[in-house]
């Protein structure tokens, strides 16, 4: 008996076209042969100016302006060249932020821009002069990233009827009040015979207790925190989804999702709860008939509200009191048929880190390089290096979340990217999730075995569960869909779903849904971390992930195999017999526990006690920082002292410090709690108030 499998959530891009489909980067050598795939944009290549070019671009304003759009750079040497090619016009990657600026440029990223021809000018021809200029450093063609799984395949949802009958048993002790809970294996999994997991065919594959990421005990200890924002960069999230919303960010210098002013002035209008940049545009949208719902499914699983009584859980939902919860942050890159650019993802991925957000979700990534052919994959980078060359602006984006996400004085410095290790059956992950700075997750069936699917190997960080789907039971369809009558889904992931633009609940399978469990876990120990006022440095938390695991190798030695059901190599293969052995020490250190993270954390490993940070306002500004996270949770009772009463005051009401700036220059402040405990820090007043940035 072949597996069905009615829907893999194989969100690996692809940027298909020639034979070679991975767009080849110009640098000033010009070593590689130049490759134009077949869907580059049209009259567009993306640049990167050398840094000694950045005042001569200041001077022609092109990096002053909020939209950083002009027709000449400046550059004589490029502007000529340019000319030769046709009519062109300069737009920055990245708009102007005036309170990130300042990073934006130590990080080079202001010296990226996209350059735009006449439609049919040729971009091979472009390249090949424009590589030669030593004023440019680098080249590269604009593609669209695009799914490689197919926007018709049938979802399958878990019906009201389903839900409701769990909604009648009362919670047990300690178990949130969400019916769907109960069908949440990947949480707390209490072996074969509780979710219709018994064998079948032989496959000797149904649940073991114990495979979950052990979120039941972990919530006796945390639920979240509204501090820790999770972007998902994935199709838009349904921010109205009723067991989203509460948990959904909330720009706080916006008021209308989709509004057509930028009220907080970062580059981007109407991101109240994140932003399109597929459409460029604040209206996240969800409805489109190519839409799968696999954003708000991923949202749901990191945060769905926890304990209000309907619908799911979420790793880091809360406990149903208000504001309880991790906040998700909708960055969206896919939409109906449609995908954002390569400049357009990278926007996203910066976007993310400027706004708060300190865990990219990304259940995303291009075809493993040991992707098979013959099953029509066109095979992704194999190294980081072959990566890191191939797509020189993604990488440079991901090291500014990864070195600029968080804070120095928060609860963590740097950004943790997360992704997902990919889909092929092959055994190496697939970029950007290999990248060594990121963590790449692969998927576990729900008997600790690895999902039939999964990409696998020494670059894999950790494993989570992702469905391994085997259906049967009551399984009938309605409307062109597909409904689990009675809940009978054999190792899927239920999560929060949309049908026909409405709130559903659903499953899905994949490295897609192994990701945000561990994206929902770090968010979670991210939470416990704040609430105990510890600090970490990105790199370190992750270390502490990779160490706050239940083992899997044990599951694979002496000899264990499995029967899997999907084909593996050729069309009209038979069932395979796999030897276990062969996934020993290649899939990470472990399947991740949360309530073990949060034990480490409690210890205080690998991280230090919250500093007070320095602080900046403008001139008759007043900035205000909340104590207690610096001085161990004390609400009250705290003395200030400024050394220079002329340049700024303070004043404490309670937890919060307020301090007002008189005139340009900097003092210090000093702060003593009420316990005797004392930080000094450095007050800067400056004519405007655009936070610690460019000016």
């Amino acid at each position: 008996m072949k597996k069905n499998y009615f829907y893999i959530a194989l969100v690996a891009l692809a940027l298909t076209g020639c034979a070679d489909n991975l767009p080849t980067v110009y640098t000033p050598e010009g070593k590689p042969d130049i490759t134009i795939p077949a869907d580059a944009e049209a009259g567009e290549l993306l640049i990167k100016f050398s840094p000694e070019m950045s005042d001569i671009l200041d001077q022609a304003q092109l990096s002053k302006t909020r939209s950083g759009k002009a027709t000449r750079s400046g550059i004589p040497s490029t502007d000529e060249v340019l000319a030769i090619l046709g009519s062109y016009s300069f737009e920055r990657v990245f708009p102007v932020d005036a309170n990130t600026e300042a990073r934006t440029r130590q990080a080079g990223l202001h010296l990226w821009y996209t350059v735009k021809f006449d439609k049919g000018t040729d971009l091979k021809a472009a390249a090949e002069r424009l590589k030669q200029l030593g004023e440019i450093s680098k080249v590269q063609t604009n593609g669209r990233i695009k799914r490689a799984y197919s926007t018709d395949t049938k979802r399958i949802y878990l019906s009201d009827k389903a839900l409701q009958q769990k909604a009648t048993r009362a919670a047990a002790e300690g178990e949130p009040n969400d019916p769907g809970f109960a069908y949440q294996w990947h949480y707390r999994n209490l072996g074969a015979g509780n979710y219709g997991f018994e064998n079948l065919n032989d496959n000797n594959a149904g649940a073991e207790a114990g495979c979950d990421v052990n979120a039941l005990e972990a919530w006796k200890t945390c639920s979240g925190d509204p501090s820790i924002i999770v972007a998902v960069l994935d199709e838009g999230v349904m921010y109205t989804h009723p067991d989203l919303a509460p948990n959904m960010w909330c720009n706080p210098g916006e008021t209308t999702q989709g509004a057509k002013t930028d009220a907080d002035g970062n580059g981007y209008e109407g991101d109240l709860h994140g932003y399109n940049f597929v459409e460029d545009s604040g209206n996240i949208s969800w409805s489109d008939a190519n839409d799968t719902g696999h954003g708000t499914h991923v949202a749901g699983t990191i945060a769905a509200a926890n304990n209000n009584g309907i619908g799911v859980c979420g790793v880091a939902g809360g406990d149903g009191t208000t504001d309880s919860g991790v906040k998700i942050m909708s960055c969206q890159v896919f939409s109906g048929q449609n995908s954002v650019t390569l400049a357009g993802e990278a926007r996203a991925i910066k976007y993310a880190a400027d706004n708060g957000a300190v865990i990219l979700q990304c259940s995303w990534g291009y075809n493993s390089s040991e992707s098979s052919e013959l099953q029509g994959y066109v095979p992704g980078p194999a190294t980081e290096k072959e990566w890191a060359e191939t797509y020189p602006l993604e990488k440079e984006a991901l090291d500014y979340f990864i070195n600029n996400a968080g804070s120095p004085n928060g609860v963590i410095d740097g950004g943790i990217p997360v992704f997902a290790a990919g889909n092929e059956y092959a055994p190496n992950p697939a970029f950007p999730g290999a990248y060594s700075k990121c963590v790449c997750v692969a998927s576990l069936a729900a008997d600790y075995t690895p999902a039939c699917y999964t990409d696998y190997g020494q670059l894999v960080t950790l494993s989570a569960p992702g469905g391994d789907l085997e259906y049967y039971g009551k399984i009938g369809e309605a409307e062109d869909e597909y409904w689990a009558e009675t809940a009978e889904q054999k190792g899927a992931v239920l999560s929060t779903m949309i049908k026909n633009g409405k709130p559903a609940y659903g499953y899905m399978e994949g490295t897609s849904m192994a990701c945000p469990h561990v994206s929902g876990v770090a968010a979670l120990g991210l939470s416990y971390a704040a609430k105990q006022h510890r600090h970490y440095r990105a790199a370190d938390f992750i270390a502490l992930m990779k160490k706050s695991v239940k083992d899997l190798d044990s599951h694979y030695a002496g000899g264990a195999t499995k029967t899997y059901y999907m084909n593996h190599t050729t069309v009209g293969a038979s069932p395979e017999t796999v030897e276990l052995g062969k996934y020993i020490g290649k899939m990470g250190t472990g399947l991740i526990d949360a309530a073990q993270l949060l034990s480490n954390i409690q210890n205080k490993e690998y991280s230090s006690d919250m500093k007070l940070p320095n602080m900046y306002v403008g001139i008759k500004k007043t900035s205000t920082l909340r104590l207690d996270s610096y001085f161990g949770g004390q609400m009250s009772g705290y003395s200030l002292t400024v050394a220079n009463a002329s340049v700024a005051s303070a004043f404490v009401s309670g937890n919060v410090l307020s301090v007002k700036g008189f005139a340009a220059g900097s003092t210090t402040l000093t702060v003593t709690a009420a316990d005797g405990t004392s930080q000094t820090v450095v007050v800067t007043v400056r004519k405007s108030a655009a936070g610690n940035g460019w000016m």
